[in-house]
C-alpha cells in the first residue's frame, strides 16, 4: 500500500508542478512525460481502488487528488488520439493531385551518428520533395552528397555544436535565408519554394535549444524563437509550413500558444502522438519533431520512420494544398490574452539574448583590461 501512496503523491505533485508558469528547465521538464505520468496514474488509481485497506481521510484525499491529476493529464494528451476531432482533413482519393502536393522528411540525425546509409535508404525509398536534417555537420553533408544530383536546391549550415542543419529540395527555392534569430549559435532556415502547380510556400526550419541542465537552463529563448516565427506568420496571407525539432511537446503551453497566434494546424491532432524521441527507450518517448502548416493544406500521409541510429526517429509527411481545405479547416481561436502573453515572452527572450551576448563580449574583452 505504501508504494501505491508514494506513486499517487508523485503523480499529483508532477501534475501540479507542470502548472507553475515558470521557464526554468526543472519546471518545464514536467511538460514532456505526460503519457508516462498518465500511465503511472492510471495503474496507481486502479491499485488504490482495488487494494483492500482502511479508507482513512488521507487515502480519500489521495484518491480525489489522483483522479484530478489523471483527468488533467488525459485532457492534455487525448487530442492526439483517434477519439478526438481531426484538426487537418485527410485528402480523399478522388482529390489527390500530385502537382499540389509536397512531401517532407525531417530527421534529427545526431551529429556523432555515422549510420548515414539508414537515412539515405529512407530518402531513396520515399523520394520526398524536401529533406531537412538537424544536428548535421560537415561529415553528414559529405555523406549526403549522393542525393544532391536529385536535390538541386540546397541550404547548408554545417555546425559541430549539435545545431547544424541542411535543407535539400527537389522543388525550386525562390528565396532562402539563414537566420540566427536570438543566438549566434542557433541557426534557422527561412525559404520560399514553389510547388509543381506554381503555388508558393513559405518554409521555416527551426531547432531551438531545449530547456535542460546540459543545454539551456530555461525555455525562454526556445519559447521566444518559436513565438517570433508565429508572430511573423500571422500577418502572412500565404501557404506556410513550420518544421523541425522544436525541443518541445505538442501539448505544451508554448506550442499551443504558437498555434493560436500563427493560425497553423497540427496534423497529429485526432490521429496519434508520433513520438520521435528517445528512439532507444520505448517507455520514455514524446513528440519533439513537428510539422505545422497553414489551413490550405490537407493531409495525404503521415508516418514515423524506422531507426537511423539517432536518438530521434525521422518523420515523413505528405501535404496537399487547395482552397477546399481552407474552407473546411479552421485555425485555433486566439484568446484576448494570447497577443500580450506572446509579446511578453518574445520581449523576455530578446532581453535574455542581449544579456547573454553582452556577457560573451565582456568575457572576450576581459584579458585586455
Amino acid at each position: 500500500m505504501i508504494w501505491i501512496e508514494i506513486c499517487a503523491v508523485v503523480v499529483i505533485w508532477l501534475s501540479l508542478w507542470s502548472l507553475i508558469p515558470r521557464d526554468e528547465w526543472w519546471f518545464r521538464g514536467a511538460d514532456f512525460p505526460r503519457l508516462q505520468i498518465l500511465a503511472v496514474g492510471l495503474v496507481t488509481l486502479l491499485g488504490l481502488l482495488l487494494i483492500k485497506s482502511e479508507w482513512t481521510l488521507f487515502r480519500e484525499l489521495l484518491l480525489v487528488g489522483l483522479i484530478a491529476a489523471v483527468a488533467y493529464q488525459l485532457k492534455m494528451v487525448l487530442p492526439y488520439t483517434p477519439i478526438w476531432r481531426k484538426q487537418v482533413k485527410h485528402v480523399a482519393r478522388q482529390q489527390l493531385n500530385e502537382s499540389q502536393q509536397i512531401s517532407l522528411l525531417v530527421a534529427n540525425v545526431l551529429t556523432p551518428n555515422d549510420k548515414y546509409e539508414l537515412l539515405l535508404q529512407h530518402i531513396y525509398q520515399l523520394q520526398p520533395d524536401i529533406v531537412l536534417t538537424l544536428e548535421s555537420d560537415e561529415l553528414w553533408q559529405k555523406a549526403l552528397q549522393p542525393i544532391e544530383q536529385e536535390y538541386r536546391y540546397k541550404v547548408a549550415v554545417p555546425l559541430n555544436n549539435l545545431y547544424g542543419m541542411h535543407l535539400y529540395s527537389r522543388l525550386p527555392l525562390l528565396e532562402s535565408e539563414i537566420k540566427f534569430i536570438l543566438s549566434d549559435e542557433i541557426p534557422s532556415i527561412h525559404a520560399c519554394l514553389e510547388l509543381r502547380s506554381g503555388v508558393q510556400v513559405q518554409l521555416y526550419c527551426l531547432h531551438p535549444k531545449p530547456p535542460s541542465p546540459t543545454e539551456a537552463k530555461d525555455s525562454t529563448l526556445r519559447d521566444a524563437e518559436l513565438l517570433i516565427v508565429g508572430d511573423q506568420i500571422k500577418d502572412l496571407d500565404e501557404s506556410c509550413i513550420v518544421m523541425g525539432d522544436l525541443n518541445d511537446v505538442a501539448w505544451s503551453r508554448t506550442t499551443r500558444l504558437f498555434q493560436r497566434i500563427s493560425g497553423l494546424l497540427d496534423p497529429r491532432v485526432g490521429r496519434y502522438f508520433m513520438n520521435t524521441f528517445h528512439a532507444d527507450y520505448p517507455l520514455l518517448r514524446w513528440s519533439l519533431d513537428h510539422i505545422f502548416h497553414s489551413t490550405d493544406f490537407g493531409l495525404v500521409e503521415m508516418k514515423r520512420l524506422s531507426h537511423i541510429g539517432s536518438d530521434h526517429f525521422p518523420i515523413y509527411v505528405v501535404l496537399q494544398t487547395g482552397r477546399v481545405f481552407e474552407q473546411q479547416q479552421q485555425s485555433l481561436d486566439e484568446t484576448p490574452s494570447d497577443a500580450e502573453e506572446a509579446e511578453d515572452a518574445i520581449q523576455e527572450g530578446i532581453e535574455k539574448a542581449e544579456k547573454e551576448e553582452k556577457m560573451v563580449v565582456d568575457e572576450l574583452a576581459q584579458p585586455y583590461k
